[in-house]
């Protein structure tokens, strides 16, 4: 039995965290940048969500420097993305 309390909870604290994500990211991105990641977030969710982390600890480590540009961010997507496989038919 779960408390609709605790659901609320755990969903406040979830909006609370997505908002000072967004505010980070806002300051990390350039606006073409940010307008990319949100086209990514749209089709991939869970890259969007890898590369917004991802993007947050350079920050927070003083690795990057911001703003993220563009280019930089297609990098950051191309090194993170799963090499596609060549599947090759053979036919008897």
């Amino acid at each position: 039995m779960s408390l609709p309390d605790s659901d609320e909870n755990s969903e406040d604290k979830e909006d609370e965290i997505n908002a000072q994500k967004e505010i980070i990211l806002k300051q990390i991105l350039s606006s073409e940048a940010r307008l990319r990641l949100n086209n990514v977030k749209m089709v991939k969710p869970d890259v969007a969500n890898t590369v917004e982390n991802y993007l947050i600890r350079l920050s927070s480590e003083g690795k990057i420097k911001p703003p993220v540009t563009d280019d930089q961010l297609k990098q950051i997507l191309l090194s993170i993305q799963q090499p596609k496989r060549d599947f090759k038919i053979n036919r008897r």
